[in-house]
């Protein structure tokens, strides 16, 4: 009898699929969803937004199955999730919320304000922010603008994609997949007014608890419930540690423009005989270093459309400057490997070379403190970037002043100097893992000491080390034959660069990115 009983129960998915089986043909289903999606198309000032029940959310996924099938997305790509909020409320009981998520459509989004090729667009007319696949290089920067984690790569095609709200099924009077796929009607469309929901977060106006704050792109979703959402409510992997991408190309990048602007300023600098060494150095490594960044990209050939979003986009930016630096690093490279130029000219492309590769190194620094997240803050990055130009590049010249019999007491300085202000910096980052709150900062700190602790240990050891050697090498200059000075400045140098791709590599990995609230994990 109990079996027998069961059977006739239905869950909200089974009423559902009831419903929908039940009907011949499917315009016909539009009934059963009409009242999900707004009376008209928005006014004047007025856009599209998603609003979500939570008191309706089950978390069962139907959602993220719809948007999945219906746009064919990679194995492991999602353009909507669900997650998980928990606390406790003032009575002592515990409370517990699914939350569905998808692209907010924000009023000013950082995707399409950071894309260097203009591949996003808002659409006056609905609002709804679109990603344009066919604009898309692949750089993935707006996936780390975005504060939400929405824009998703994909492998297989070499881009960005994001969700676009079903449009066209709204042009047609459909609602989007995961609106017509929810089994208790948790989400519909609804029209908002884009400025005053601008205003609105610019004013501090919370969107939702656990999620990243509104006044960076002013999201328009909105979530509604009848609960009273406890104070201190948390994500359910709010603790979760788990290291970011490694970019590798982006730290060969990093690594080798800036060492090349330091040794193009040292290069002003050293004697005539070390100068032309310093330039050819500096342009090795400055081709390395632009070569790696194209091998970031999705689709490399694109590349020469970045100077698109020279207006509002660091990244653009850097581009540019970085290729006008290489146009007059070269030539001034050439310059100094011919004695006939005069020395006027060669100073001048010394002093352009420098000041554009220093505009360029302060773009780059810029690029990841416009994504506001903690561990990439100004001052932070300013230090590591500048400090690697400095330091790094200074290790080089010493070394190459050492195979020329000679020991440059003021490149170990400015070496010391510029590496241990790093390794200093580096110390103070990590006295954050004993804060009381789980903060970006502390989680950071974690992330370094725990999951990724084998390379914070290398890089400190092969920094402290190189340092020794380099300081012991310059103390028995007096004493140390010539073979033996150059194998231990080479051993020297390697370490410290060593040392300085681990720093790199850390400085993706070990960034507390923001999202939307996740699962248990």
């Amino acid at each position: 009898m109990l079996l027998k009983e069961q059977g006739t129960l239905q869950t909200p998915v089974g009423v559902f699929s009831a419903k929908h089986a039940s009907t011949a043909v499917e315009p016909e289903q539009a009934k059963f969803y009409k009242q999900l999606l707004p009376l008209s198309k928005p006014g004047e000032g007025e856009q599209y937004a998603f609003k979500v029940d939570l008191d309706k959310c089950t978390g069962c996924k139907s959602c993220v199955s719809a948007c999945h099938s219906l746009n064919g997305l990679d194995t492991d790509e999602t353009w909507r999730d669900v997650g998980t909020l928990h606390g406790v409320d003032l009575a002592g009981a515990s409370y517990t919320q699914t939350v569905t998520t998808a692209c907010h459509h924000c009023a000013d989004p950082a995707c399409l304000n950071g894309c260097p090729v203009l591949a996003y667009e808002k659409d006056p007319a609905t609002g709804i922010v679109r990603h344009l696949d066919d604009q898309c290089i692949g750089c993935q920067y707006c996936a780390l603008k975005c504060p939400y984690d929405v824009p998703k790569y994909s492998k297989s095609l070499g881009i960005v994609r994001k969700c676009d709200m079903c449009h066209n099924r709204l042009a047609d009077g459909e609602a989007p997949a995961c609106v017509q796929a929810c089994p208790t009607e948790a989400i519909s469309i609804t029209i908002v007014n884009t400025q005053a929901t601008l205003a609105a977060a610019r004013a501090g106006g919370e969107f939702l608890p656990a999620a990243p704050e509104a006044a960076y792109t002013a999201p328009t979703t909105q979530y509604v419930t009848k609960r009273n959402i406890p104070v201190g409510v948390e994500a359910a992997d709010h603790y979760a540690l788990e290291p970011e991408h490694g970019h590798f190309p982006l730290v060969l990048m990093l690594l080798l423009t800036q060492l090349s602007v330091g040794l193009y300023g040292f290069s002003i600098f050293a004697g005539v005989s070390l100068s032309p060494y310093l330039c050819l150095a500096g342009f090795v490594s400055m081709a390395i270093g632009l070569a790696a960044s194209t091998s970031h990209l999705g689709r490399p050939l694109g590349a020469w459309r970045a100077f698109l979003g020279l207006r509002r986009s660091w990244l653009s930016r850097e581009i540019v400057t970085f290729g006008l630096f290489s146009g007059v690093a070269a030539g001034y490279t050439l310059t100094a490997w011919l004695d006939f130029v005069p020395s006027s000219i060669r100073e001048f492309a010394a002093w352009a070379s420098f000041s554009i590769g220093l505009l360029g190194v302060f773009t780059s620094i810029m690029i990841y403190h416009d994504t506001r997240r903690d561990f990439w803050a100004f001052p932070i990055t300013a230090l590591k970037f500048f400090g690697t130009t400095l330091g790094l590049a200074a290790a080089v010249y010493w070394a190459l002043a050492v195979v020329a019999g000679e020991f440059s007491l003021i490149a170990l300085c400015f070496m010391c100097l510029g590496l241990g202000a790093k390794l200093l910096l580096e110390a103070v980052l990590l006295t954050h893992v004993k804060a009381d709150a789980m903060t970006p900062a502390r989680k950071s700190a974690l992330l370094m000491l725990y999951p990724l602790r084998a390379v914070t240990s290398l890089r400190w050891g092969a920094c402290l080390l190189g340092l020794l050697m380099a300081v012991l090498l310059q103390a028995s200059a007096v004493s140390a034959s010539a073979a033996t000075s150059i194998v231990i400045a080479s051993l020297a140098v390697a370490t410290l660069f060593v040392s300085e791709l681990l720093e790199r590599s850390l400085f993706f990995r070990a960034v507390s990115a923001p999202k939307m609230p996740g699962g248990v994990r």
